[in-house]
């Protein structure tokens, strides 16, 4: 997408600030009421309304929803004489989460129609990649910031003025968005195929909320457990710790003494945690050194390691020790609630669960078959050619649905990355392949013979190449080889080249040319470095070798016309030829039969 940069004003030219660069990995949020009657308190009171909404429909479809990294969240503000509803979430590796987002926002266009929305990440409107297929070719990259807005659950555009509409680039202020959906609303472009292209990956949803978690059984301490039965949520920022630690983090967990530890590993308990799809990957698929302070815990027999959530365990356990110990993220609100709860333990104020209180929380085991891919099964879906079960059913990791959605991701996105160029290009592009098409057709005969011209284009001239590099060099124009052949059959009339000669005679024939030229060379002095020598060779006569095979060389100095039968030091030292330089360069151009 085009850069905030663009519309960047210098000193003296209305400088409010260096642009900001959204991070990688998140989504951008604002809602605007839109409403030339309303007063900017009714605007405000209508986003608290909104806001308020939102609180509401979050407790209902998320209730036991966990995010990635950040929660979704409107808080309002105002901006350039706007006020507004603005939130922004970095939702880490899980684009369901970004998704989540875009149906939590569209319903709540739904209930309030006054309301418009742009959504958008790091890649600018990302919307567009799904509804790719479906939009105008005007409407690329370059010109599609500020243009996208969700109201009443569809999806419209504002469009280009027709007379800028072959303009290279043209971005739109959000100024000037603002007031043309207010000014000429009826202008917007909508389409019900962009809508169902964009929203293609809001049809699974609410059920995707309760599909994107897995519940797995592990093996903890019981203070970790007291935590996570606290806040399920907890989990995710020990998974992103784990995931993504460093030797300054390792350093909590290189301690011998266990009771060292704020998690040591003693007085386990076996409960079921909820994860992230994502996160409970991340953790699967990482392998770890066992901690020295936990080495002992697995050397004590096979008991230990019967449960299978028991490496999974100290894994996450691990996860939360980086946490917690870790000075940089004192300030983050999960850290601080935790560090809380911990306090009040050591007080006394709140007490472990026991055994019995544990039995009583769900013990719930996801099947974790999700996680088994078969890479030739995989290809298989990509290309639609999945073996059906018993039931006339997709089986593997996927269905009919999961085909069509790789498939549509995939073009999708090579659709809208490559079209980058405005209307004008594509139909000047058209008109280049319908000219190819009909030129490629007019060279093509009933008999084929199109096709057998086309190879000869392509093929490789060798005497072309090697005049083409001897005129770059400057050197003489060489004899082909086969004007050496027509010369020694009129000097030798019985003569001839034998067809298909290999390689090796012909190296033999080049190798003797090429020992021809540097004779004539050092009886020219040429390659003489002793001044005495040159004077002589200056005076001295060079005469033409008895074949007509010299030539052949572009080091040679001598001209098959008499006029030019004798060379001046001069001459030869113009050339200030390396003569393996052109060995190597007329073996490396030979003809080859």
């Amino acid at each position: 997408m085009s850069s905030k940069s663009d519309n960047f004003k210098w000193f003296g030219e209305g400088f409010d600030g260096f642009p900001k660069i959204l991070p990688d990995d998140c989504v951008q949020y604002a809602l605007y009421v839109i409403d030339a009657k309303l007063t900017d308190f009714d605007v405000r009171q209508q986003l608290r309304a909104i806001q308020t909404a939102a609180n509401a429909l979050c407790k209902k479809l998320l209730k036991d929803f966990i995010w990635q990294r950040e929660p979704f969240g409107l808080e309002i503000v105002q901006q350039h004489g706007h006020s507004f509803l603005r939130g922004q979430t970095n939702f880490g590796d899980s684009v369901e989460d970004e998704w989540l987002i875009v149906y939590l926002l569209r319903e709540l266009s739904h209930e309030f129609r006054q309301s418009w929305i742009r959504v958008y990440d790091s890649d600018g409107e990302f919307m567009l990649i799904e509804a790719a297929d479906a939009l105008p070719k005007w409407l690329n990259p370059d010109v599609a910031e500020n243009r996208v807005w969700i109201n009443d659950g569809k999806l419209r555009i504002i469009p280009m003025l027709p007379k800028l509409r072959n303009a290279r680039q043209e971005t739109l202020s959000l100024d000037t968005a603002l007031t043309f959906i207010q000014d000429r609303k009826d202008n917007l472009l909508h389409s019900p195929s962009i809508d169902s292209e964009a929203f293609y990956r809001l049809q699974k949803y609410p059920a995707q909320i309760r599909a994107s978690l897995h519940h797995g059984m592990i093996t903890i301490p019981r203070k970790l457990a007291y935590l996570l039965h606290e806040d399920a949520a907890y989990i995710s920022s020990a998974v992103e710790a784990f995931y993504l630690r460093d030797p300054i983090s390792l350093r909590a967990l290189q301690s011998h003494q266990p009771l060292t530890l704020l998690f040591a590993p003693k007085d386990f308990v076996t409960v079921s945690v909820k994860f992230t799809k994502v996160g409970y990957a991340q953790l699967k698929g990482q392998d770890f050194q066992t901690p020295p302070a936990w080495s002992a815990y697995f050397s004590r027999g096979p008991e230990t390691r019967v449960h299978p959530g028991s490496e999974m365990g100290m894994k996450v356990t691990c996860g939360f020790e980086m946490l917690l110990s870790d000075s940089q993220n004192v300030d983050k609100k999960p850290v601080r609630e935790m560090k809380l709860l911990l306090e009040d333990l050591d007080a006394g104020e709140e007490q472990l669960p026991s055994d019995d209180s544990i039995l009583g929380w769900d013990r719930i085991q996801d099947d974790e078959s999700w996680l088994d891919i078969d890479f030739s099964e995989f290809d298989k879906e990509l290309s639609g050619k999945a073996r059906p079960d018993q039931f006339g059913q997709g089986n593997g990791f996927g269905d009919k649905t999961a085909q069509e959605n790789l498939r549509k991701m995939v073009a999708r996105f090579e659709k809208f990355v490559d079209d980058d160029g405005s209307a004008e290009d594509a139909d000047s592009a058209d008109d280049s392949d319908d000219d190819d098409t009909s030129n490629a057709s007019d060279k093509t005969g009933s008999d084929g013979s199109g096709g057998r011209e086309a190879e000869k284009e392509v093929e490789f001239d060798e005497d072309r190449f090697a005049s083409m590099m001897r005129d770059m060099m400057g050197l003489p124009p060489a004899v082909t080889r086969h004007d050496t052949q027509q010369r020694e059959s009129k000097a030798d009339p019985g003569f001839a080249v034998p067809a298909g000669n290999g390689s090796i005679d012909e190296e033999k024939e080049i190798g003797a040319v090429m020992n021809e030229i540097e004779d004539e060379l050092r009886e020219a002095g040429a390659l003489s470095l002793d001044p005495l020598l040159e004077e002589k060779v200056a005076t001295q006569e060079v005469r033409s070798p008895p074949t007509a095979a010299a030539p052949a060389s572009s080091a040679t100095i001598v001209s098959d016309s008499p006029q030019s039968s004798e060379v001046s030091l001069d001459e030869a030292t113009e050339l200030d030829i390396d003569l393996d330089r052109v060995r190597e360069l007329l073996k490396g151009v030979s003809v080859t039969p």
